[in-house]
């Protein structure tokens, strides 16, 4: 009716087995033609008379994140056991559980992810609003807890303000600039025109609106966080009212851009959410108490730390499914990163700042005020320049994001060494 025509066929069904007692396949070839043109094939086997196995509860226990994740953690409990027992003090047994604590908080982190996902499409979600929701969240979940466990020792240690902001900050410019230029360097992409409209602009908005806040009286007040939080919530919120244009702006894009994952049942995927955020959640609070505890040790701010080793660390996750991403689609590798860059700049702040208000601290502010906030907005709107110049990112403009973080680098350590003052 709409010139668009689908055309199924199916080979006739064989009540027969083999010499095995195996059923035969069935194979399905489904053809759909537009305006004369094949714009699909799609080839599916499946084994009569038998569904797909799910797996359950016993084969999760040999599932390779979660002997990781449970090995980590019983590693973050023996190192502190003979930390306590020894009595040993030092700054390199706190730097392994500093490590261990990092390595946890991704693996569990993927872990709920990947329960999250399966949840969502028994719930019957679309493939992509779960990219655009539950992966974004996710992939955020260790900045959400980093940052609301500092949020809560802001009353007894107020330089833990300055490590949730240098997280948050530091994780939105690692981000944009680094890991971006490597997935560019990797495979240059092609960017969609209504995609760059819709989120990128967001983003940059986002990180402005968080600026804004930071430099007025340089607190973050609960009322401030409490707009960040309700304005991610909105975008949330339209993104599932207008989810059937949005599949279909995917649906026109002709890369294969769903949400992959294992067949379990129901309740290993409730394990693995459960396990996987209080995992989580115990290795955050371990990262800002050890990573605390160095910043006093080597005597360097804890913004400082918080924009490096946090901001590095929890972008890990982000880091792994761009560049897996952008080896099967030209979009979604940045849609994770610029999708992050949404969550952190509105919900993982404000969640913490409504925790308790985040007041930047005289040993931060230098850093946060005159390096990482400029610098940070400098890298979100360079990446959306070049991605608007013929709406492609090509392999030199990557090198140019990873020589932004590089002088990054260069003047933090100039910082550092005094060669340069505000």
């Amino acid at each position: 009716d709409s010139g668009t025509k689908e055309l199924s066929k199916a080979t006739t069904p064989h009540d027969c087995t083999s010499n095995n007692g195996f059923m035969f396949f069935t194979k399905y070839i489904i053809l759909k033609f537009e305006e004369g043109t094949v714009k699909k094939v799609v080839l599916m086997d499946s084994l009569m008379g038998s569904e797909e196995k799910v797996m359950g509860i016993p084969q999760l226990l040999h599932f390779q994140t979660l002997v990781t994740t449970g090995a980590l953690f019983l590693g973050i409990v023996a190192v502190r056991l003979l930390e306590h027992s020894v009595g040993i003090d030092s700054l390199f047994v706190t730097a392994i559980i500093a490590l261990l604590a990092l390595g946890l908080l991704i693996y569990s982190a993927d872990f709920f992810i990947e329960g999250a996902k399966g949840l969502a499409r028994r719930g019957g979600l679309p493939e992509v609003v779960i990219g655009l929701t539950i992966v974004s969240i996710g992939t955020s979940l260790p900045e959400i807890l980093v940052t609301t466990t500092a949020a809560m020792d802001v009353a007894k240690t107020p330089e833990s303000a300055d490590f949730a902001i240098g997280s948050i900050l530091g994780s939105v410019f690692v981000q944009i600039t680094l890991i971006l230029g490597i997935v560019v360097v990797n495979k240059g992409l092609k960017i969609r025109e209504s995609w760059l409209k819709r989120d990128g602009l967001i983003m940059l908005l986002a990180v402005l609106l968080l600026s804004l806040f930071l430099l007025t009286d340089f607190t973050l007040e609960r009322w401030e966080s409490f707009i960040l939080v309700s304005l991610y919530i909105v975008y949330i919120v339209w993104l599932l009212m207008h989810r059937e244009v949005i599949q279909k702006e995917e649906e026109e894009n002709l890369e294969d851009v769903g949400v992959r994952g294992s067949n379990w049942s129901t309740a290993a995927y409730l394990i693995m959410v459960v396990s996987g955020l209080a995992f989580a959640v115990f290795a955050a609070h371990h990262l800002v108490e050890y990573a605390s505890i160095i910043a006093v040790e080597l005597k360097v701010p804890q913004a400082i730390v918080g924009t490096t080793v946090s901001g590095i660390g929890t972008s890990l996750p982000e880091l792994t499914i761009a560049i897996m991403a952008s080896k099967r689609s030209q979009g979604v590798a940045i849609g994770t990163l610029i999708g992050s860059n949404i969550t952190d700049p509105l919900m993982s702040i404000g969640l913490a700042g409504l925790v308790s208000p985040l007041v930047i601290t005289d040993s931060g502010f230098d850093f946060i005020v005159y390096l990482l906030i400029p610098f940070t907005i400098l890298g979100c709107s360079v990446a959306l320049l070049m991605m608007r110049t013929s709406y492609e990112f090509k392999k030199w403009e990557g090198y140019t994001m990873i020589l932004i973080y590089l002088l990054f680098l260069a003047s933090l350590e100039a910082y550092n060494r005094s060669w340069i003052r505000f």
